[in-house]
């Protein structure tokens, strides 16, 4: 029992926690600033696409899916692009692709139309 007690009292911090009410550390906000996303400046990074405008977009190839019927749309940037212009943004791109094709209407607001996944 000695040997544990001794050990316990070995293994405490050397500095306690902050209460929640303490104010952070600076090194705590320079991780923070000098992580790469926190600047913005990597495009690709918001939303995994779905916010990023047709022309930010690198792939050629576009492509959504429906989580209800199981669907899939594609289309090429450059058609998208032309029919949407190039300020549009990929997510109401691809829910108007999906609600102009969609197969399910129940009359229910709620259950009407796709649900898209931009994976």
């Amino acid at each position: 029992m000695e040997k544990l007690a001794a050990a316990v009292g070995r293994k405490m911090p050397s500095a306690l926690g902050l209460a929640p009410n303490d104010d952070l550390p600076p090194e705590y906000w320079q991780a923070l600033l000098a992580d790469a996303p926190a600047d913005g400046a990597n495009p690709a990074a918001r939303a995994s696409g779905r916010a990023l405008r047709l022309d930010e977009i690198p792939q050629h190839l576009l492509m959504v899916s429906c989580r209800c019927c199981g669907r899939t749309v594609e289309i090429q940037k450059v058609d998208a692009v032309r029919l949407y212009g190039p300020d549009a943004v990929w997510k109401g791109v691809g829910q108007r692709l999906l609600d102009n094709t969609c197969t399910i209407r129940t009359g229910r607001h709620e259950e009407d139309g796709c649900w898209p996944s931009y994976d």
